[in-house]
């Protein structure tokens, strides 16, 4: 296990005494005082919870240190605003960030309780869906660790992101119940409640006979309530507060109604409210659906702006500092709504004119940007908007004239050009256009890896950067190294420690020294020790919860990610069936034990998405039945991806898929995980992983398939996938055997539509990357062959992965966006 970690940097107030007698005693109080239990009939949860609080209590001290040092000096803050905060469990994250992992794991056996046992009992907030939720949590602890005062904001789902469950091998969609015993970490903030309006109308008000105010008044109201968690960064520098907001009606019943008889109606108000912050991503293919998403979006940013000018009124007269004093991160285009509420409250609350306030707010917010793919740029149709925002409707309005006025006065500016800048998407139905309204909003537009910012100058941000060429930056994505490192992997984080020091747990990019090592035979030896341990954890809890054995010994190769089709579990499905074939035509060939292990969710509308898990278990469920094949081949799909099952998935990995069609993926996060923890990357040269390749060395990682320049030429010139399936014998009888329902006997043709999609367009260069891929995927298995070989290269990966460290990319946000810390 993991060997202390010194106190000597850990600030007073996070420090305390902390004997494990001390902590001990604590324990017994919290747990007799605040749960109201006799230790002796005390459950593993009343530990869990009592430890909890105890923890809590010493980052609280810190918390308020911090906060009154932010008003003391008068810094500037952060504000994140996003939609997702995939922050996993949080137990282990804030033990180890303040130094007390030792004394808290002894003053628990004390009672014969253990930590890891009860830490376990952790739920999995499930507060967002992959990597951008995972990025706002990574930056959260990092903005903590480098000492940049900072609120994330965001909503406080009763149940997230749902909970995941096979039947027949198909996704079910099932209720993620994280809050239903409450949630020990935070606090209540009734005191930071504010309304927030829905519909309505707008009157005018002539003031005098040059001033003209504008009044909302919304038909409906609700409450947001902040809800505060403490996020401490690496040895309780600072602890910075995660306010997520809860929804509850301005009258929880109608009495009227209820004493009529209409016991259901009466509570309509409190539905309404509640179904605010009840699930995430809602699905949107419905106009209800749709209308709620919209509703949470503009209810997130609204609560989170109101609470911001709030905090800025009450150290500073007035908002002229409000761009020194404030930096405003929209993660994403689901906070863009808040450009358009910034303005308003400025002009109609505040008294700012117009031009002022629209000034404040660039100044103010800064945009990243996550994703390439035009459809994924949030727009909502306009009568929708301007029936739920009548008055934002106009802000957004007037903003789009100043907008398109400037661009015609760029003699080059085409009409085709001032269309697609515009915040209204005239080529269909009127929608608003989210991405836009972020992007003129904003002073810094940020992509979040070195090849995503240059395509998004020439594809979905052309004509804007055109505009503004000096907004668009890149700030390359990061993983903290604490929870992906420190706390995921103990025993390689012990090694690490023990072979090149502790300068890496404050700079991870000491990490370098590792290099010296990686062609060491005893530390290969331990390495590759370390490596099987976390394989057999994997694998046992493979065989807990689904009953497949699978081999510690054989490969682990893992893709987990969202299950979309640009990221392209269906090319690795494929490769697994063409693997499969050739095992069972060529026996006698000495074939690599390899075992494919996938996990994910498919958002509930995308059928496409559903069909490939449906497939990954179909096929699984074929091959790994199949005698002939003697083991050598397995594939797994884990139900419920969340953070804690990374966390067990990720040190196990010898071989990590990072397969996007390139040019699609912005960045990926997952592929940094997977390298800092030892494994070698498999992957196209998209997002993050040119970045990996030109740290790592180009012969520290397997890149294959087209580029995004090649991609996209192709698409232009035409591609016939049907001659480069028919081109490829290994893909043409994969492809078949799909199509033909050698998976899938009950149902023939349940993949045809498909395969289909393959044959026609191969939107996302499947088959054009096929073999490729398979070629890669041979060779891999040849390094794996010289154990000497493989494991230099995957130390290697490990000892250059500090660069992308969260850390560092949240002091480039700073110096260079927000200007802060």
């Amino acid at each position: 296990m993991v060997s202390r970690i010194s106190n000597e940097k850990i600030p007073n107030a996070a420090r305390r005494e902390s004997s494990a007698e001390i902590l001990a005693q604590e324990i017994i109080e919290r747990l007799t005082y605040r749960i109201g239990k006799d230790p002796k009939v005390a459950k593993p949860h009343d530990w869990l919870t009592a430890a909890i609080l105890v923890v809590r209590d010493r980052i609280t001290d810190n918390w308020m240190e911090s906060t009154r040092k932010a008003y003391t000096d008068s810094s500037k803050r952060v504000y994140y605003l996003s939609l997702e905060f995939l922050i996993g469990r949080l137990m282990r994250d804030a033990v180890t960030n303040i130094g007390l992992m030792d004394e808290l794991k002894e003053a628990l056996a004390s009672f014969g309780v253990d930590i890891d046992v009860i830490a376990e009992l952790e739920p999995d907030a499930a507060l967002g869906n992959g990597g951008l939720g995972r990025l706002a949590a990574c930056f959260m602890e990092s903005m903590a660790s480098v000492d940049i005062p900072a609120y994330g904001y965001g909503i406080r789902y009763v149940h997230g992101l749902f909970r995941q469950q096979m039947a027949d091998g198909w996704q079910v969609e099932l209720p993620e119940t994280w809050l239903a015993h409450g949630n020990p970490w935070e606090f209540e903030r009734r005191e930071s409640s504010y309304e927030i309006g829905f519909g309505g109308a707008v009157e005018t008000v002539n003031i005098d006979e040059e001033l003209t105010r504008y009044v909302w008044k919304p038909a409906e109201r609700v409450i947001a309530t902040a809800c505060d968690t403490p996020v401490v960064g690496w040895r309780g520098k600072r602890t910075n507060t995660l306010r997520l907001w809860s929804a509850h009606p301005i009258d929880p019943i109608l009495l009227d109604a209820f004493n009529a008889g209409d016991h259901i109606g009466a509570l309509r108000e409190s539905n309404k409210a509640e179904a605010l912050a009840r699930v995430l991503y809602p699905a949107d293919a419905t106009p209800a659906g749709q209308e709620l998403r919209l509703r949470q979006e503009f209810f997130f940013s609204s609560a989170s702006l109101q609470d911001i000018l709030r905090r800025h009124l009450q150290q500073y007269p007035d908002f002229t500092s409000l761009p020194d004093k404030v930096a405003i991160q929209l993660n994403d285009t689901h906070p863009a709504v808040s450009v358009a509420e910034l303005v308003r409250l400025l002009t109609d609350v505040h008294g700012v004119d117009f031009d002022t306030a629209w000034d404040l707010a660039r100044r103010t917010f800064s945009y990243t940007n996550h994703t390439l793919l035009p459809e994924a740029l949030e727009t909502w149709p306009v009568p929708l908007f301007e029936r739920l925002l009548p008055r934002h409707m106009q802000i957004i309005y007037a903003i789009n004239a100043k907008i398109l006025l400037e661009a015609r006065k760029l003699p080059d500016y085409s009409d085709q050009q001032v269309r697609n800048i515009s915040l209204i998407d005239e080529s269909g139905d009127r929608r608003v256009r989210m991405g836009n309204l972020a992007f003129v909003g904003s002073h810094s537009i940020n992509g979040v890896s070195a090849l995503h910012t240059d395509l998004m100058k020439i594809t979905v941000f052309a004509d804007l950067h055109k505009l503004y060429p000096k907004r668009i930056n890149n700030k390359t994505n990061g993983i903290t190294p604490r929870r992906w490192l420190m706390q995921c992997n103990p025993e390689l984080f012990a090694l690490i420690r023990e072979t090149i020091g502790d300068d890496f747990m404050d700079d991870a990019e000491a990490l370098k020294a590792l290099d010296a090592h990686a062609d060491n035979a005893v530390f290969q030896d331990r390495f590759a020790a370390i490596k099987r341990d976390n394989k057999v954890r994997l694998a046992q809890l493979v065989q807990s919860r689904m009953g497949i054995r699978i081999d510690p010994s054989a490969m682990f190769d893992i893709q987990i990610k969202r299950i979309h089709e640009y990221k392209r579990q269906l090319l690795n499905i494929i490769e697994a069936i063409s693997l499969y074939d050739q095992i069972r035509s060529h026996p006698e060939l000495d074939w690599v034990p390899r075992v494919k292990l996938f996990a994910g969710k498919a958002a509930p509308s995308y059928h496409n998405a559903k069909l490939i898990i449906k497939l990954a278990n179909d096929v699984a469920r074929v091959i790994n039945n199949d005698p002939a094949v003697r083991g050598l081949l397995k594939v797994v799909f884990i139900p419920n991806y969340n953070v804690s099952l990374a966390e067990i998935m990720v040190p196990a990995a010898d071989l990590s898929e990072q397969i996007s069609t390139a040019g699609m993926e912005a960045s990926g996060t997952g592929n940094m995980k997977f390298a800092l923890n030892g494994a070698l990357t498999i992957g196209t040269l998209d997002g993050a992983n040119v970045e990996m390749r030109d740290c790592v060395g180009e012969e520290n990682i397997k890149i294959f398939g087209m580029t995004a320049e090649e991609v996209s030429n192709l698409r232009q010139e035409g591609h016939e996938p049907r001659a480069v399936i028919e081109a490829s014998r290994e893909l043409s009888q994969a492809l078949q055997a799909i199509a033909s329902g050698v998976f899938s006997p009950d149902d023939r043709n349940r993949f045809s539509g498909l395969i289909d999609g393959i044959y026609s367009h191969d939107w996302f260069m499947v088959a054009a990357d096929f073999d490729a891929y398979a070629k890669a995927q041979r060779e891999v298995d040849a390094i794996w062959t010289d154990t000497s070989q493989w494991y230099g290269k995957t130390i290697r990966n490990t000892a250059r992965m500090g660069w992308f460290s969260s850390d560092r990319t949240i002091r480039q946000y700073a110096d260079e966006i927000w200007r802060a810390g």
